[in-house]
């Protein structure tokens, strides 16, 4: 096959060369080709056709019409959605080798006659103009912290113009979340963006409500600081493009910081917390120079954070517990008939009775979840033990795992009084120290010693400790036993 640069040659010796014949030799090529490529004065690539005709038949021709109108009616089909039902309904007419056949012939078919693409318009982005968050989760990262798995998210920020970014470890989509991951952005980034975007939280997006965009407390959010809200349409993720590729960058800089670390497990969450901080500093290093030119479109940060909380009054009911975003807490029995009222905080709820707070609970995550601390509910339990059995919230009053273990022992050893040595053991811990009993426990079952409230409370008082759980006693062992053993065998293997 004659190439472009030996008719570039054949061109260039033909002005030098006195006949025809020597300058296709020095081309390399034969003279009647040369004759054909100085009449036509192209190059072999220029006068090349375009493949347009079949070079074998096809497979379905016989079908296409059928096929083409299910496309039409619903584009979304695939390929080998098609393929298999052509498949089912011609038993041995189309084998599996066809398929590629066909998805290239659908393939075709979209780029030239199906439905118009959505088309992406790149946007020019202005410093100190929007600002993006979203929250992403980091459960397929693997973190745990003191080896027990850490199930959160992070409140995600960052500037579109520089993609300077921040995040926020919380546990939900809530607004107290979303409140305190974007003030905790502006406060280190030191300024505020014109314009706040955000995915169609239902923290923030009055999805419900033909009449207004925003909810009423993150309108008020963004009042505090200055800031235009703005929101992605329903099913446009798009939309909130800068915040979502961010999103897949931060996870895998995550991933590979994790790689490098050599572990995914951290002492305590503020470890954890600080490896993300020097991640992100790593991460921002290097926009330095577009985030100075958005920390001078910034506007300035206003004196205080924005701080209020939504409240709700409920009335502690004669079990000792409150009702809130239906998950239920306990409090203190002598609040029973009393209205509390409760304000929300992204970890904590505080509980106010009289203008004083009286009680900080662990929020719960989701729905239909209880928190009971066994402190609230013991004494009243003590005046009546036969409740403790079918107890509704009966495993939220095992503190640790040993309390566990000392009631099932007590139901082996006393069976008909289990259940009252448990509450007098679980009350010493209520009113001495949770952590002492837990010892007593400790030592009594290593020591195989029955499990008494008596008992628990004389090695409590006497403040004896146990041996730390690292300290492991290995006896030594006869090798003797093993001699024998060997010896049996071979007398059974000599009689066989």
């Amino acid at each position: 096959m004659v190439t472009n640069e030996q008719v570039r040659i054949l061109m260039k010796t033909i002005k030098t060369e006195r006949t025809l014949e020597l300058a296709a030799a020095k081309a390399g090529m034969d003279v009647k080709t040369a004759r054909k490529y100085r009449r036509s004065g192209k190059l072999p690539s220029e006068m090349k056709q375009p493949h347009t005709w079949r070079t074998r038949a096809d497979p379905f021709e016989e079908v296409w019409k059928e096929l083409r109108e299910a496309l039409e009616e619903n584009a979304g089909f695939e390929a080998k959605t098609l393929f298999e039902d052509l498949q089912r309904r011609c038993p041995g007419r189309f084998s599996d080798g066809q398929l590629r056949t066909l998805q290239r012939r659908v393939k075709v078919w979209r780029a030239v006659e199906g439905p118009q693409r959505e088309v992406m318009f790149a946007q020019v982005h202005e410093p100190g103009a929007l600002c993006q968050s979203d929250f992403t989760h980091m459960g397929s990262l693997g973190i745990t912290l003191a080896g027990q798995w850490f199930d959160h998210m992070v409140y995600h920020f960052v500037l579109t113009y520089s993609n300077w970014e921040a995040g926020t470890v919380c546990f939900s989509e809530s607004f107290e979340s979303l409140s305190e991951g974007l003030q905790n952005a502006l406060f280190e980034l030191g300024g505020v963006a014109r314009t706040h975007q955000s995915d169609r939280l239902s923290a923030a997006v009055s999805n419900l409500s033909e009449r207004k965009d925003f909810t009423d407390r993150y309108n008020a959010l963004l009042g505090h600081y200055g800031m235009e809200g703005r929101k992605s349409q329903a099913g446009k993720a798009h939309e909130n493009g800068d915040i979502e590729q961010r999103h897949h960058r931060f996870k895998r800089a995550v991933e590979q910081a994790l790689l490098l670390r050599g572990s995914r497990d951290f002492a305590s969450r503020e470890d954890y917390e600080a490896f993300l901080r020097k991640l992100f500093e790593q991460l921002n290093a290097g926009r330095r120079e577009r985030l100075a030119q958005e920390l001078d479109a910034l506007r300035a940060l206003p004196a205080t954070r924005y701080d209020r909380p939504k409240e709700v009054d409920v009335t502690v009911s004669s079990g000792s517990v409150i009702r809130v975003q239906n998950n239920v807490y306990s409090v203190s029995s002598r609040l029973i008939g009393e209205t509390v009222r409760v304000r929300f905080h992204a970890e904590t709820l505080d509980v106010f009775y009289g203008q004083r707070c009286v009680e900080v609970l662990p929020r719960l995550r989701g729905r239909k979840n209880h928190c009971i601390n066994y402190r609230h509910v013991i004494d009243a339990l003590v005046r009546k033990p036969g409740a403790f059995e079918h107890y509704r919230y009966r495993a939220d009053l095992f503190p640790t795992s040993r309390f566990r273990m000392a009631y099932d022992a007590l139901k082996h050893s006393l069976p008909t009084r289990a259940h009252k040595e448990y509450l007098q053991i679980l009350r010493l811990a209520a009113h001495e120290t949770e952590t002492g009993v837990d010892d007593a426990l400790r030592m009594l079952i290593d020591a195989e010693q029955p499990i008494t409230a008596a008992r628990v409370e004389a090695l409590v008082k006497s403040g004896q400790t146990p041996p730390p759980a690292t300290d492991v006693r290995i006896d030594v062992i006869d090798l003797g036993i093993y001699y024998g053993l060997l010896d049996g065998l071979a007398l059974e293997e000599t009689m066989t």
